[in-house]
């Protein structure tokens, strides 16, 4: 992310933090290959030919030895040069990447690294609103992203941050804390101000080394590194100096389930953070326990999570919606490149819709048991510019069947675009290769989904309030400011406005963008 140009960013964990540059945004995970000799060796460029990816695969600058911990396997390394790798980056993101006939066709030859190489290979363009329209371009260490996506281990403090001013004067706050971790022990709570990092000034720092320094404070890589951070505490006058030693975070992505007693009935809440592997066990978990409690209504507070495993989201819709609107109706189509008209380009079978699952797909549950249901008509989703891509399509979905989603936060960051991760020499790459469309055929939704009342409003139009986030209150607290109006809706009131007493502490800012780790951000298919 870019503290000079950026105007919001969400800072999920540390270790995935801020990604600070001078000039522009780069990709917070690893960047893949090395920087060492280039080859020369044929075949050499030439511009709108291209061999087969396959051609160039796992010929690699630093070959791997061993086998591949996640499957068992020999690694597929033999061993090759930058170049070979970059080759097959070029081949392979023009035979999937979505919008393949807007890549610039560089000589590969010309980067040392993959990671400087690959970051050209997309699409310049933008959405109506002057966005990138490819805003999700971004590498990780396999290794690291095989932890992350099946366990939801990483490397950080136990803390979510929320940076609303990117630019001078900025604004970063703790807006989620993890029990048991360094944060936790550090007292540090929901609304908490970062005002330093190390003794480098958080909100007007702007050389190159300052942002380095709260880079390596908010992004640490290895468990035993420690920073400082000076805070300010919800409702302080002086700020206080803490020590926070990253180690290893295992997330809860479903840390919140509750049954809301009202005078109308019982009212569900579910807090959801990430579609990880972890979180299908975890949702079944949470839809059984409010179904016992005979919800008549649920609120989905997704307002952090930037998405994951498309087919877990569509567990989840179904899990709302029941067997009723979703009988064989389609949860997202997927179209890729003009290449595949209608072959799956990557598993290499007939094109067909991801389908409301009726059943767990063995991420974290057994494999093939029916899923709970709760068979709602509606359902209230709390969003911010972090809900991104899977818990968009969530919405869509649903849409898509006629369930009424009511839209209670901000503009969503518009993602209607997945991937199947790749990787290649140690380094999985993330590229668009398609887009997706409800059961009615709807997927533009490329600036995000906008509450009804919205000053500035998208192509992709829900009821609901706008309402900013409220850090002077837990998440779940019936109290929070979005929770608070999406309750007051249920029972007619009109939208609120953020009262003048939480300037301090919200933000409204429509146009906006979160930016989480990367690769949460996205909608996830597996082979």
């Amino acid at each position: 992310m870019n503290l000079s140009a950026v105007t919001i960013g969400w800072l999920p964990r540390a270790r995935q933090a801020l990604c600070l540059t001078m000039l522009g945004l780069t990709a917070c995970g690893g960047g893949g290959g090395g920087s060492g000799t280039v080859a020369t060796t044929p075949p050499g460029w030439v511009a709108g030919v291209f061999q087969p990816s396959s051609h160039f695969a796992a010929m690699c600058q630093k070959a791997r030895s061993g086998n591949d911990p996640a499957t068992g396997h020999p690694y597929p390394d033999a061993q090759g040069a930058t170049l070979d790798e970059n080759n097959w980056l070029r081949s392979w993101s023009d035979e999937l990447y979505l919008w393949y006939s807007e890549i610039p066709d560089v000589d590969p030859s010309t980067y040392s690294t993959t990671a400087a190489y690959f970051d050209i290979l997309k699409t310049s363009a933008t959405t109506a609103t002057g966005a990138k329209k490819d805003r999700f371009h971004f590498t990780y260490p396999t290794s690291a992203w095989e932890q992350l996506s099946q366990s939801g281990v990483d490397i950080g403090y136990g803390v979510d941050f929320d940076l609303i001013a990117a630019a001078p004067p900025r604004q970063a706050y703790a807006v989620f804390v993890w029990s048991g971790y360094a944060a936790d022990a550090a007292h540090i709570s929901r609304g908490a101000k970062i005002l330093a990092i190390d003794g480098v000034d958080m909100i007007n720092a702007s050389d190159q080394a300052s942002l380095d320094t709260l880079n390596a404070g908010l992004s640490p890589t290895a468990a035993g590194e420690t920073h400082s951070f000076t805070i300010l505490d919800p409702g302080a006058s002086v700020s206080r100096t803490v020590s926070l030693t990253a180690a290893a975070v295992t997330e809860n992505p479903v840390p919140l389930v509750s049954a809301i007693p009202t005078t109308t009935g019982n009212v569900g809440y579910i807090l959801f953070s990430a579609h990880i592997a972890t979180s299908e066990q975890g949702l079944i978990n949470a839809i059984t326990q409010l179904k016992a409690a005979s919800v008549t209504d649920l609120v989905l507070d997704i307002r952090y999570n930037g998405g994951g495993y498309l087919d877990i989201a569509s567990e989840l819709a179904y899990m709302i919606a029941g067997p009723g609107p979703t009988a064989g109706a389609a949860f997202d189509k997927q179209t890729f490149n003009a290449k595949y008209p209608s072959t799956n380009p990557v598993t290499g079978s007939a094109l067909t819709p991801t389908p409301f699952h009726t059943t767990t797909q063995g991420f974290s549950a057994t494999a093939g048991t029916n899923l709970p249901y709760l068979g709602l008509p509606r359902v209230f989703v709390l969003t911010g510019s972090g809900t991104c891509s899977a818990s968009e399509a969530v919405i869509n979905g649903l849409n898509g069947v006629n369930v009424q989603v009511i839209q209670i936060g901000t503009t969503t960051c518009g993602k209607p675009y997945g991937f199947y991760p790749q990787d290649n020499c140690g380094t999985t790459y993330f590229t668009i290769q398609f887009s997706g469309e409800n059961a009615k055929g709807f997927g533009d939704y490329p600036d995000g989904f906008t509450p009804r009342n919205s000053t500035t409003l998208t192509s992709a139009v829900l009821p609901g309030c706008s309402t900013a986030d409220d850090y002077t209150h837990p998440l779940g607290d019936t109290a929070e400011g979005r929770l608070a109006a999406s309750l007051a809706y249920r029972d007619g009131a009109a939208c609120p406005s953020p009262p003048a007493a939480m300037a301090a502490s919200v933000h409204l800012n429509e146009s906006a963008r979160v930016h989480k780790a990367f690769w949460r951000e996205n909608r996830i298919m597996r082979r």
